[in-house]
């Protein structure tokens, strides 16, 4: 007798036993199990088996549905068309989805989007629902640029974070994640919090407006800000220092990569005399910035040895992963500027948090929420694994 294959779904309030007492009553009859999927949304389960049958489909039927009654459940038993299984097209990706809050109808206009390029949602799971909700699909896509490039419109006519990421080994194998520092490791930006002190914020905020609009380079313009700090007492150095703030969720991303096994730092464009801070606090494995020369207690308006520029940072970047034996396309780089744009893209991840027009465009992914933690959901780390070695080990703050 040739088999046919026979799809059971069982519904109904979810208790111990339900899955032991299902496949019990497979277990009477000649089956092979093809395929299962179980989903518990609070207390309410959902749970089907797809599997082989030879010989009386009537039988079974009976069998499956006194079983799940027996539990309080409803069952449905479905026989399959026959015929050879179709393998699916197309390439699998990941696709998160960041709200805060998350609404249905976010989801609806990004679900009709991939829709309407003829590409399937294969699994809908919920990552978290703090600091934000966070919603991951996998999306089987004939064609990645264009969905890419409609998630993209997409994010902007909805006003949520989407990011997308081919599925496959290289997402589980990332191990080492650098961070700028300013505006994304910490809400601040440190020369201008110097510059405050000096009393010369105008000035060093006309200097950058001009490296912006690139009449000069990030060095010149560097330079000439640190010049201007000429007079700042070593003393207002660490005061500014003490007092940078760190972005929400910024211990809690670090700790949790770090209980991964994940190597951590920063690559910043400011000074050691910040960064150093961050490595003891965060207990950071590297960190690379420029050198603020200090003499006598006084900031001498100069910078030490060869200044940490946009090439420069992803230069960085690849010293640190062959110093700790990570291939890049096992890395990631977390940046908001346009100065991070070559380390993001010599990442094999490049993440946009809060970034600029530019960065956005180069980058593989971007997330616009405050709070720094929410890119562990981009790596796929569900939030409650989160909350719950923090809660084993007493770790609260973010």
């Amino acid at each position: 007798m040739e088999p046919i294959s026979v799809l059971a779904t069982v519904t109904g309030r979810d208790r111990p036993g339900i899955t032991a007492a299902l496949f019990a009553a497979l277990a009477a009859y000649d089956v092979d199990v093809r395929d299962v999927e179980q989903v518990v949304i609070r207390d309410r389960l959902v749970l089907a088996v797809l599997f082989e049958l030879r010989g009386d489909s009537a039988a079974l039927r009976n069998s499956l549905t006194q079983a799940a009654h027996a539990l309080g459940m409803d069952c449905d038993i479905s026989v399959m068309d026959a015929g050879p299984e179709i393998a699916p097209v197309g390439s699998r990706h990941h696709v998160i989805v960041l709200g805060h809050p998350l609404r249905p109808g976010a989801m609806s206009h990004i679900a009709q989007r991939i829709a309407d390029l003829g590409d399937n949602i294969e699994t809908v799971v919920q990552l978290s629902t703090y600091p934000a909700t966070s919603i991951e699909m996998i999306v089987r896509s004939t064609d990645p640029v264009r969905l890419r490039a409609v998630l993209v419109r997409a994010a902007d006519e909805t006003g949520v974070d989407i990011a997308i990421e081919p599925a496959g080994l290289q997402r589980r194998a990332k191990r080492l994640v650098v961070l700028d520092v300013d505006s994304t490791l910490i809400q601040d930006e440190g020369i201008d919090a110097l510059a405050a002190h000096a009393g010369v914020s105008g000035e060093v905020a006309r200097i950058t407006d001009r490296a912006m609009h690139g009449e000069l380079d990030f060095a010149d313009s560097l330079r000439e800000r640190v010049a201007l700090l000429a007079g700042v007492t070593e003393e207002q150095v660490l005061a500014v220092r003490d007092q940078l703030r760190l972005t929400p969720g910024a211990r809690t991303f670090v700790r949790t990569l770090r209980r991964l096994g994940f190597a951590v730092g920063v690559v910043s464009g400011g000074f050691t005399v910040f960064t150093d801070r961050f490595l003891d606090e965060l207990g950071l494995d590297f960190a690379a910035a420029n050198h603020l020369e200090i003499v006598d207690g006084v900031v001498t308006g100069r910078v030490i040895g060869d200044i940490i520029d946009r090439p420069g940072k992803a230069v960085a970047l690849e010293r640190f992963a062959e110093k700790f034996g990570v291939p890049m396309s096992q890395t990631v780089a977390v940046g908001d500027g346009a100065n991070d744009i070559d380390m993001l893209e010599a990442a094999g991840l490049g993440i946009a948090f809060n970034a600029k027009s530019a960065l956005r465009a180069a980058a593989d992914t971007s997330v616009n929420l405050p709070y720094l933690d929410t890119i562990l959901f981009v790596l796929g780390i569900p939030g409650d694994e989160i909350a719950a070695a923090d809660a084993g080990d007493g770790d609260l703050a973010r």
